[in-house]
């Protein structure tokens, strides 16, 4: 019975599945990217990213130690050179996986496990936008120069009839006032008129 082994097997030997994860790993330093199945990815996962922790303190120790699990002087010498330089700073968490959906032949699921600070893609996305700051001019002279200003100015002139109103119902202007104010356009208008026939007619004489 296997009772407490979390660990997977992947369907190998323990030769096999370590030969295969270091293969991987190397792979995954070099290209920065790789596709395979989720299963692998996951367990790809839990065995480079302790040799990304080791190769933050650059010493011949930690440089042996990577290489008996990577086998390879190129991987080591991306591993410990630019990829420690891009995610060094990180306390943990550097590599990402990405569901891409399941394979035709044996409907397994595939995704794509990747470093999380090679994603340029990503890293855009990731950026702050920069706070836009606006200065408002003060308007010079009399004139509104916003529309706020005209809309209240507009809503003040519509409001001055109905103040008139209430200030002659309450008393405070006489009646007499408000009734000649809204007489004298008309009489007005009616001495126009009564002048205009008089003009038609002394041209009608002069014709004559």
């Amino acid at each position: 019975m296997r009772h407490g082994k979390k660990i997977n097997h992947l369907g190998r030997t323990a030769s096999h599945r370590k030969a295969m994860l270091s293969n991987m790993a190397s792979s995954l330093i070099l290209h920065k990217r790789i596709s395979t199945t989720l299963a692998k990815a996951k367990e790809l996962k839990k065995f480079v990213e302790p040799l990304v922790t080791r190769a933050k303190e650059d010493t011949t120790h930690n440089r042996r130690i990577a290489f008996s699990y990577l086998k390879s002087k190129e991987a080591i010498k991306e591993l410990f050179g630019e990829v420690v330089e891009k995610v060094g700073t990180r306390p943990g968490g550097y590599t990402r996986i990405i569901k891409t959906g399941f394979r035709l032949g044996d409907n397994a699921e595939m995704c794509i496990i990747e470093l999380v600070d090679f994603n340029e893609l990503m890293l855009k996305d990731a950026k702050p936008a920069k706070k836009t700051t606006r200065r408002s001019r003060r308007s010079s002279g009399t004139t509104p120069s916003t529309p706020a200003a005209v809309t209240a100015k507009a809503t003040a002139v519509e409001e001055a009839p109905v103040v008139a109103e209430e200030a002659v119902e309450e008393g405070v202007i006489p009646v007499a006032e408000v009734v000649e104010e809204a007489e004298t356009p008309v009489a007005e208008a009616t001495s126009e008129e009564s002048e205009a026939p008089d003009a038609s007619a002394e041209g009608e004489t002069e014709e004559k």
